[in-house]
């Protein structure tokens, strides 16, 4: 990390601001934004695909293409409510909320909220579409000992009775049943295979042994089921009841049960991570961990209110880039991007500065030459044209503005904590030619440094330190903006 000068202005706005940070702490969450956006392949152009970008139509191309398997690769946040929101509410939260991440209850007769209007293929077509990484929850049979289930007069706890041989029979029964019927929902919705399905198996009294070892053979049923179907399996519980009795028969009964390959740890510690006292730190690691760390509670985001869990995600490889190569393997990273100029009175431009300046001109169809270093007149006319194109005046001097302008240009995808990728990429180059005294290593994926240096960034040119880079800060980086 660069020690330059530090970006003093945003620093005391921020202190102007404490305030309004105060009421984003008061949701659990760092103030440093989320989550959020394309992993795409690249090229020496660019991403060689358009899908998954956080802003790109749902084409009718894109329709007839099937879902991407949710959520994916992911290590960021995400919220559940209860009732599946509005597609209003999701958009204004894709671009306003540290979130990208959604539980949505799609099947069990224990759901509280059993009638879900806003939950359709269409609606889970659309969010996968912007990014949202989706976690489908089932709510069914819950555990004998549970005091508030059974919820209605039609659903049903999990028989207790251990049966013949003491395989708790019935409740394998009642386990297959249940996966039967989350499978289908999660078909009915386009959910593909290799999504995850959670069942959320309320906290119970784990000290119950028929209670408990007939929670566990349900459990069993529903995992081998569901997997069998080809979706990845996971279970949602209290961290000191189902889940520390999953990692208990995970390690004392490796052979007992089929596990779920994936848990989902409640925990309303306040701890935006996926650790907790109640089980060993090498169950479900690594990537197979969830943390609801609050729980219900208020949020505005975008004026719109939800009440919500918060939950941290850490699941598969996380969030990674592709790797990038441009014009045949010319190096475009930097933690700085120096004002460049034609030789003289002992100066020299860098040439491996130059290269990369020449490579992305070359990219913009601008520069026709070879990628040698020389920063001579052929660089300079397409420079010029650039500046140009982007309404500067021409100048044989290339400064930071240009810079900015020439390596964040392009679709404006929201970005937060967790996004990672092309774009990523070109946000982190643009950021470092900025110049805010500070600067992020350029690997594809955003964490907490660069969400500081958005901040900075916001900071700096007058918009709201969210910490998401939405298309107001894209627009301001493109022309160049520094206060």
């Amino acid at each position: 990390m660069s020690s330059a000068r530090p970006c003093l202005r945003a620093r005391l706005r921020r202190g102007a601001l404490a305030l309004a940070a105060g009421a984003l702490l008061a949701t659990g969450l760092p103030v440093t934004g989320a989550v959020a956006s394309a992993t795409t392949a690249t090229t020496a152009t660019g991403p060689s695909t358009s899908a998954g970008l956080a802003d790109a139509p749902l084409t009718a191309k894109r329709r007839s293409e099937p879902n991407p398997a949710t959520p994916g690769d992911f290590t960021g946040y995400g919220f559940d409510q209860c009732l599946t929101p509005t597609q209003k509410t999701m958009n204004t939260w894709l671009r306003t909320s540290p979130y990208l991440a959604a539980g949505i209850y799609i099947s069990g007769d224990s759901r509280a909220c059993r009638v879900q209007p806003n939950l359709t293929p269409t609606w889970v077509r659309k969010q996968l579409a912007k990014g949202w990484h989706l976690l489908p929850i089932t709510l069914g049979p819950q555990a004998s000992c549970q005091p508030r289930f059974p919820r209605y007069d039609d659903d049903f706890t999990i028989d207790p009775k251990p049966g013949k041989k003491g395989r708790y029979g019935k409740a394998r029964a009642m386990g297959r049943s249940s996966a039967t019927s989350t499978i289908a929902d999660a078909q009915a919705l386009g959910l593909v295979e290799g999504s995850t399905l959670w069942y959320d198996l309320e906290g119970f009294d784990a000290t119950n042994t028929h209670c408990r070892e007939s929670a566990l053979s349900f459990l069993h049923a529903w995992n081998v089921k569901v997997a069998a179907a080809g979706y990845i399996t996971g279970v949602y519980s209290s961290a000191g009841s189902g889940i520390k009795v999953l990692d208990d028969a995970r390690v004392e009964r490796p052979d007992a049960f089929v596990l779920p390959e994936r848990i989902w740890v409640a925990r309303w510690d306040g701890q935006a991570n996926t650790s907790t006292s109640y089980i060993r730190e090498d169950g479900w690691r690594p990537g197979g961990r969830v943390k609801q760390y609050r729980g219900g509670h208020d949020e505005v985001w975008g004026g719109v209110r939800i009440n919500i869990d918060s939950n941290f995600l850490d699941l598969g490889t996380g969030s990674v880039a592709p790797r990038e190569q441009h014009c045949g393997g010319v190096k475009v990273a930097a933690r700085s991007y120096p004002v460049l100029r034609q030789s003289g009175d002992g100066y020299k431009p860098p040439k491996r500065m130059v290269k990369a300046l020449q490579c992305f001109l070359s990219q913009r169809k601008l520069y026709g030459g070879n990628v040698h270093g020389k920063y001579g007149p052929a660089t300079v006319a397409a420079a010029n044209a650039w500046q140009q194109r982007m309404g500067f005046e021409a100048n044989p001097v290339w400064g930071r503005r240009d810079w900015m302008s020439l390596l964040s240009f392009g679709q404006k995808p929201i970005l937060k904590f967790g996004s990672a990728g092309y774009y990523v990429r070109r946000l982190q180059r643009a950021l470092n030619a900025a110049d805010l005294g500070s600067s992020v290593k350029i690997d594809g994926v955003y964490k907490l440094p660069l969400a500081n240096l958005v901040k900075d960034y916001q900071a700096e040119v007058d918009l709201p330190e969210t910490g998401v880079v939405d298309a107001p800060t894209w627009r301001r980086i493109m022309q160049g903006r520094r206060g």
